[in-house]
């Protein structure tokens, strides 16, 4: 009836042309049948020219609408009624084949799937994403469809997706999940099994389940893989992959099919065993070990049925490729050594079972041992150790597994070492044995080790600038207390010095003699000194100076080391050194005057003893200046007027008053120096004090009551001493602070002027000044035993400036000494200063008295007489004086008589 109607309406009003448009809601009249089920309007409005290939605004099929609808009477009747199987979705090129296989839920699915493969519909197909109907039902878990599509006589199961999968991968992904139907089927059908993958560096369907985690599937696929040793770009085959990833029961699988265990990668030449080390992958490990065993096993099977001409050519199946545990991969590493460098230790005895190479060398050169060693694994090496390792192996750098054992500090290693009988002696690249390695780097516990499986505590090598010295001084010179203290603990030499080389090198470094004390005494290694003297080191013994330990503490002030060895009984305090010093002496010398003080403790006297020149350590302290050491003496009690045992025998304050401060010389006095007291040459301290210009010293012993006009063996007084010198400030003192015999005649009859005179300094004419000052009625013409007169002297001298005061002074121009000599006939270059000094006169010069006359030499006598120059003041003949003259400037307006 309903058909009727829609057929008499689409004829009469001739709508036969409307009924493929599409309304607003997207709806078309023979869709809307279908979805009706309304199988009669849909035949009459395809009588009428309804299209059954229509496609909607999104490209898709009325056939497309109803399979994604689950809309199977849809599907067949459009199918009966000739629609396009071949037509494909407009954005996902999907076919209604795709469709199909994607929908497990559709009803009459396999009996669809038929009739659109029989309607020629693309089997082969493949949408945008480059999917085929058979792996999209593999996806969608449509067995039902999977199967039809998989019987079709042109169906291609190897087809590849965009992303190069191909169906087979898709059911190993569902094989992975527990459904293998999928896997088996296909390869039922034959489907290839090493799809390769261009896009992921020429790996086959093997490598990427491997990569992609997917284990079981790998498991599976290797027992129907035709090529187990396919590599890809890397050179990387299945086997590698799984060691990598630890997947050992497909290792196990891989290696019973025969892949080959010893191919190299590409770049860093690795087989399977080194990617196994490297991921930490014991199983996997155990899995070539154990394939080994089996294969061993085997071969000797076979080897018996050879013999018993049982064998068939099956038998050499058995000759497997067996995996190389010693294959060197680009930095020259095997696995056993790539796992060292891990740190993956455990894997060490099981590559060693596997037997891998315990001494082969890696890219670095470095043995298993090296190895293990540098990564501080104690346990490890001292396993390989008892694997019979080489234990004298060298690094590049000649170090011994010896040395590499302290400088990592493994004391076990180094003890296991030392039991196996490594030489303890070899040095390393810098020279060092390994007991001073040990010790260098504060390692006692392995020091300790070392001695007691007998290291040599004395190992004589090379010292500085090529002498030969003990691993002792070369702590000490290293102020290594800690190595020092344990080699003399250890039994070393305490008593040698440093040795010349060979060649005589190092005779600077030997000439010395220092013995280990002594260069503790040097250093100030007080806890070394301690041990020595504990271990019995002699604590007298002398170096090539002839000094003592104590000496050299005491001349580098190391008080502490000082009072030990005061502290040792048979200590020597007499010893000399070269310079003949004591060890109070060198306190003294250096203003130890603790350590002085400590050495009178014990040796009251010390302080008594005199020196190769007679000089007591008071005399020493006093001509050096040293003022503390002085007084540091004198609170000791010293004897303040032992002399100096020399020709001069002179008092301490003797020399306090040429040498010391006037704080000395007063410090002597309180201390109760005598200070008149007398040397060999009849001098007090007043005279030696002038003769040093000391003024202070002579100030300090004239407020002491010092005997200002003491004579020494010339007759000499202090005055005649301190003008002699020219001391003008000890002249001052002397002739203002004491009533000194300033006319005091010498023993050569010369008083103090006319010392002046005959050695005057450049201050004479100052000092004649002083004198003239203080002594206005000084007897300036007085003259010497010899008749010299000062101003003689001083003219013969040739003292202008002295000359000068003197005649100022109206000294006797004329006065001639016992040889006739006076300032007119005295021979000079030039009469210059002669003439200078007669027009000096102020007033006549006095008169000479003489027995001829100073001009021409005639006597006088009752006939002759003498006449004197109103001048110059001379004794003259009548002839020589036979001049008068007016002498203007002594205001004599009359002619007087003059000379020539």
């Amino acid at each position: 009836m309903q058909k009727d109607k829609c057929y008499n309406m689409l004829t009469t009003l001739h709508l036969s042309d409307v009924v493929n448009v599409w309304s607003q809601q997207g709806e078309l009249p023979l869709d809307l049948a279908l979805r009706g089920k309304n199988d009669n309007i849909a035949s009459t409005l395809i009588q009428h020219n309804a299209d059954v290939n229509i496609r909607d605004s999104d490209g898709e099929s009325l056939l497309h609408r109803a399979i994604k609808r689950r809309d199977n009477f849809a599907a067949l009747f459009l199918l009966e009624n000739n629609c396009d199987a071949t037509l494909t979705t407009r954005i996902e090129n999907d076919s209604a084949l795709h469709l199909v296989a994607c929908s497990p839920n559709l009803e009459d699915s396999v009996k669809i799937a038929e009739k659109l493969m029989n309607k020629n519909a693309n089997v082969n197909g493949q949408n945008k994403l480059g999917f085929t109907a058979l792996q999209v039902a593999i996806q969608a878990d449509n067995d039902a469809v999977f199967d039809v599509i998989l019987q079709h006589e042109q169906v291609n199961s190897n087809l590849k997706t965009n992303d190069e999968h191909p169906a087979l991968y898709y059911a190993y992904l569902k094989l992975d999940v527990g459904v293998s139907h999928y896997a088996e089927s296909l390869l039922r059908h034959g489907v290839q099994t090493d799809s390769l993958y261009s896009s992921q560096g020429c790996a086959d369907l093997l490598q990427i389940l491997i990569k992609q985690g997917l284990r079981d599937a790998a498991v599976h696929l290797a027992g129907h893989a035709r090529n187990l040793n396919h590599v890809n770009v890397e050179g990387e085959t299945a086997l590698h992959l799984a060691c990598q990833r630890g997947y050992n029961e497909l290792v196990s699988k891989l290696i019973s099919l025969g892949a080959n265990p010893n191919l190299l990668t590409n770049e860093f030449r690795q087989s399977a065993l080194h990617y196994a080390a490297q991921s930490n992958a014991t199983e996997c490990i155990e899995a070539f070990i154990t394939t080994i065993t089996i294969w061993s096993s085997m071969q000797l099977s076979a080897k018996q049925l050879i013999e018993s001409n049982i064998a068939s050519l099956q038998i050499f199946w058995f000759c497997r490729i067996l995996a190389n545990f010693n294959l060197r991969d680009i930095n020259s590493d095997t696995p056993i050594s790539l796992a060292l460098n891990l740190r993956f230790k455990d894997l060490v005895p099981l590559l060693i079972s596997g037997k891998a190479d315990i001494n082969m060398r890696n890219g670095k050169d470095l043995t298993l041992l090296h190895q293990a060693i540098i990564k501080e694994d104690a346990n490890t090496a001292v396993y390989l150790l008892d694997q019979g390792v080489d234990i004298n192996a060298l690094t590049s750098e000649n170090e011994t597994p010896l040395q590499l054992a302290i400088h990592c500090r493994l004391p076990e290693v180094v003890d296991a070492l030392c039991v196996k009988g490594v030489d303890m002696s070899a040095p390393d690249r810098l020279g060092n044995c390994a007991l001073w390695a040990a010790l260098d780097s504060g390692q006692e516990t392995i020091a300790s080790i070392l001695v007691s499986h007998g290291a040599d505590t004395d190992c004589w090598g090379p010292g500085p600038e090529g002498c030969k010295q003990t691993l002792l001084h070369r702590a000490i010179d290293e102020n290594n207390e800690t190595a020092a203290i344990f080699l003399i603990r250890s039994g070393c030499d305490v008593e040698s010095a440093r040795m010349a080389g060979n060649n005589g090198e190092g005779s600077e470094e030997v000439k010395g003699g220092h013995r280990p004390l002594h260069l503790c005494c040097m250093w100030g290694l007080e806890n070394v000194a301690r041990a020595l003297i504990e271990h019995r080191a002699s604590v007298t013994a002398q170096d090539a100076d002839l000094k003592t330990p104590l000496h050299l503490a005491i001349e580098n002030q190391q008080d502490q080391i000082i009072s030990l060895l005061l502290s040792v009984p048979e200590i020597d305090l007499t010893r000399l050194d070269k310079t003949g010093l004591t060890p109070f002496a060198s306190a003294l010398t250096l203003r130890n005057h603790k350590s002085a003080q400590a050495i009178l403790d014990k040796l009251p006297s010390a302080a008594e003893q005199c020196n190769s020149k007679g000089q007591n350590f008071l005399h020493v302290a006093i001509m050096k200046g040293d003022i503390e050491s002085a007084l540091f003496l004198l609170t000791v009690n010293v004897d303040v007027n032992s002399r100096v045992q020399d020709a001069l025998l002179a008092p301490p304050i003797h020399l306090a008053a040429k040498y010391g401060s006037e704080t000395l010389v007063r410090s002597l006095i309180l201390a109760g120096a005598r200070v008149d007291d007398k040397d060999s040459q009849k001098r007090t301290a007043l005279h030696v004090a002038s003769e040093a210009g000391n003024a202070p010293a002579v100030t300090a012993l004239l407020q002491n009551n010092a005997d200002y006009d003491a004579l020494d063996m010339a007759g000499d007084n202090a005055l005649h001493i301190a003008v002699r010198e020219g001391h003008l400030n000890v002249v001052r003192v002397l002739l203002t602070e004491c009533s000194i015999d300033a006319e005091c005649l010498n023993i050569k009859g010369r008083n103090s002027l006319h010392e002046l005179c005959r050695y005057g300094k450049d201050n004479a004419a100052a000092i004649c000044e002083l004198f003239l000052e203080c002594m206005p009625k000084y007897p300036i013409n007085t003259p010497d035993v010899y008749g010299n007169s000062p101003l003689l002297l001083a003219y013969m001298n040739g003292n202008a400036n002295l000359c000068r005061v003197l005649v100022k002074a109206n000294a006797c121009l004329g006065t001639e000494n016992a040889e006739r000599v006076t300032i007119f006939n005295y021979q000079v270059p030039s009469k210059q200063l002669l003439t200078k000094l007669l027009d000096q006169l102020a007033q006549s010069a006095p008169w000479a008295h003489t027995d001829s006359c100073q001009e021409c030499g005639k006597g006088f006598s009752i006939t002759q007489r003498t006449h004197h120059c109103r001048h110059c003041g001379r004794a003259l003949c009548n002839k020589c004086s036979d001049q008068e003259v007016p002498i203007i400037k002594f205001k004599e307006n009359k002619p007087v008589r003059v000379c020539q």
